[in-house]
């Protein structure tokens, strides 16, 4: 388990700085898809069998609106032309250097709690209920609004496209 969790680590991180390395949004797009999905791996590893599925099909379902609006609406087809992900690199490095650094010192200066009591007999449902609380009605109209915006995107992508008036 150990090595699989350092294998997904690695595919996480690599995932996420290929997003800033490759030269068009839809090759980003799925850099970062193999990211999220190697970040669901791990959740997966943990024993969130649950929510470990939910991200993914999230991920993907997002990944997917994600492609049908850059089809829709950028200037070149379905971002595959050249174009650069970063913009001003020196600063970005500087502040992400530092930004990872902070953080880095974090981790070790943290005084960190020892486990308090058991894990619980189900952890998806003690998530959920720590996420959610009594709110799981909000939760399903939220889904169904974001369902909703995505039958929206489809209809804008059909063949008349958004300028057909």
């Amino acid at each position: 388990m150990s090595a699989a969790f350092w294998v997904l680590a690695v595919l996480a991180v690599a995932g996420g700085v290929t997003v800033f390395v490759v030269d068009s949004m839809a090759r980003a797009t799925f850099a970062l898809l193999a990211s999220l999905l190697a970040g669901a791996g791990t959740l997966l590893l943990v024993g969130l069998q649950y929510v470990g599925v939910l991200v993914i099909l999230m991920m993907v379902m997002e990944m997917l609106v994600m492609a049908v609006f850059m089809i829709m609406y950028m200037m070149n087809p379905a971002g595959l032309m050249p174009m650069t992900m970063v913009h001003n690199r020196r600063g970005a490095a500087v502040i992400a250097s530092g930004v990872f650094a902070l953080l880095a010192a974090g981790v070790f200066a943290a005084p960190w709690p020892e486990r308090g009591g058991r894990p619980p007999v189900d952890p998806t449902r003690a998530l959920g209920l720590a996420v959610m609380g009594q709110k799981t009605l909000v939760m399903m109209v939220v889904g169904v609004a974001i369902l909703a915006t995505m039958v929206a995107a489809v209809v804008l992508a059909t063949h008349r496209g958004r300028y057909d008036r």
